[in-house]
């Protein structure tokens, strides 16, 4: 399954709310599996992002879906990046020849 890093920054409305933030991201994690994917790991961080999200999901069209869940909330604005294992990673440079 494609794994995905999403960097995330809370808005205006998700820092006053943020003790909420834990229950936010349970249901995230339930939206997600419903989707058929899964949260592998999530850090709180400090620097320019607030959150970093390691997820699975079967294909980019339920990883952009959840990423529009995610925004239609208002609480956070993601950045979404998909991530190459270190196989995929090896295989694509060994076809640069």
């Amino acid at each position: 399954m494609p794994t995905y890093v999403m960097l995330a920054n809370w808005t205006d409305q998700g820092a006053r709310q943020v003790k909420e933030s834990p229950k936010r991201v349970d249901a995230a994690k339930k939206a997600l599996a419903d989707m058929g994917g899964e949260f592998k790991s999530l850090y709180m961080t400090m620097g320019d992002y607030d959150l970093v999200v390691i997820y699975e999901a079967p294909d980019d069209a339920v990883a952009a879906r959840f990423t529009l869940l995610l925004a239609q909330q208002g609480a956070v604005r993601t950045r979404t990046l998909k991530a190459f294992p270190e196989a995929a990673y090896r295989e694509i440079m060994n076809s640069l020849g």
